[in-house]
């Protein structure tokens, strides 16, 4: 215990002291906390522009276009006579699509006949013009849900429609990007904050002494010291930045404590495997940065598993950001019960056995060059060196 309390107190110190793994493991925490959510705080694409040709001049055709001025997605920019006229709108760069509402609108409804709407979409920016379009799309059908209701009414068939459709969102309660993605992503960060920092703490003594020795008390002191701040971190997203976002938040907090747990466990023993592999500091920062990405397409949060390569899936199972993800935004944000991610925490728990007992043989002791000790006092109290790589 005493060469455990030792190991854990030095590498607190070597941590504080070191900017560069300040930096990684605190910093650049903070930093994505509040800036990779910033560009998703709108959530949902609105008040897309969209102009309207109105040839009707009719009580109906005005009804339409309140409608459309009240959708969240678009925003109205005007009401010319003509297409020509719209289509200025749309080449200056002001509007994202256009509504044709043609002469005789309301006439046809009021006779029974289907009334006639024409809606364009700007292809140079295709995103913006679907979500223009869709939003038009949507305050059309139900102006044409009340014009059915009134000419049932007219006709003396019931006015009560026999079905009523409510949409309810069950965990993405706003049907946002950011409440969809950010949870996931968040994870990563904390992940690869471990990753950097314990590649660059452990490559940095290795140019200092040469490959690293360590006393089990010791490695299990270095590790505990990275597991809590690993947990502080994922506690400080998934309680205070979610809650600042006001992201989903479904509250098993026995549940994500336990899976919290397991995965910082298994990706502290990841990062102690693999950080036993740099000779500098550099090539950590090199290797886990442009590896972000693609460990976050491999967890099957935003790519379905079904649409991924048999072999990726295989190899997405001995990273713990795959099990982890998954399991931290079912309890935090879909309330799972233990039972339902229980095939998660299996895998984070027996990969923190493989990759901590491989850890533990990187980091073996030696026989010392000459019988001797060198200490190293921001790692281990005493630390056996070996020029074996």
């Amino acid at each position: 215990m005493n060469r455990f309390s030792l190991s854990f107190g030095e590498t607190m110190r070597a941590i504080a002291t070191d900017r560069v793994a300040m930096l990684s493991l605190v910093g650049a925490l903070v930093l994505y906390s509040f800036f990779y959510p910033a560009a998703y705080q709108h959530q949902v694409a609105r008040d897309l522009p969209l102009v309207v040709v109105n040839l009707d001049h009719s009580s109906m055709s005005r009804e339409l276009i309140r409608k459309l001025d009240a959708v969240q997605a678009i925003h109205l920019v005007g009401i010319v006579e003509s297409m020509p006229a719209a289509r200025g709108v749309v080449e200056a760069g002001e509007a994202e699509a256009v509504l044709s509402i043609p002469a005789g609108f309301e006439r046809d409804i009021l006779r029974g006949v289907q009334g006639q709407l024409a809606l364009f979409g700007n292809g140079a920016v295709l995103g913006r013009a679907s979500i223009a379009m869709q939003g038009a799309a949507l305050a059309i059908t139900a102006f044409g849900q009340e014009v059915a209701l009134q000419q049932a009414q007219f006709m003396g068939i019931p006015a009560s429609p026999p079905l009523r459709l409510i949409e309810r969102p069950l965990f993405n309660t706003v049907e946002g990007y950011g409440s969809s993605i950010v949870p996931g992503v968040a994870a990563l960060i904390v992940q690869q904050s471990l990753l950097i920092g314990v590649a660059v703490m452990a490559a940095t003594r290795r140019e200092r002494y040469g490959k690293l020795r360590l006393s089990r008390p010791g490695f299990f002191g270095i590790a505990s010291a990275f597991s809590m701040i690993g947990m502080i971190s994922l506690l400080y997203f998934s309680g205070l930045i979610f809650w600042f976002q006001d992201y989903p938040r479904a509250g098993n907090l026995s549940g994500l404590l336990l899976a919290g747990a397991l995965f910082i466990s298994s990706v502290v023993a990841f990062a102690l495997f693999c950080g036993s592999f740099f000779r500098t500091r550099e090539r950590a920062f090199q290797l886990i940065t442009i590896t972000s990405l693609p460990l976050f397409f491999l967890s099957n949060l935003s790519w379905p598993v079904e649409a991924t390569p048999d072999i990726l899936v295989y190899a997405a199972q001995l990273l713990p950001s795959t099990a982890g993800i998954n399991a931290v935004v079912k309890l935090n944000q879909m309330g799972a019960r233990l039972p339902e991610v229980f095939s998660e925490l299996v895998k984070l728990a027996v990969l923190t056995i493989f990759y901590g007992s491989l850890a533990l043989w990187r980091y073996r002791p030696g026989p010392a060059k000459h019988g001797s000790y060198i200490e190293n006092r921001d790692i281990e109290t005493v630390t056996m060196v070996s020029d074996e790589d």
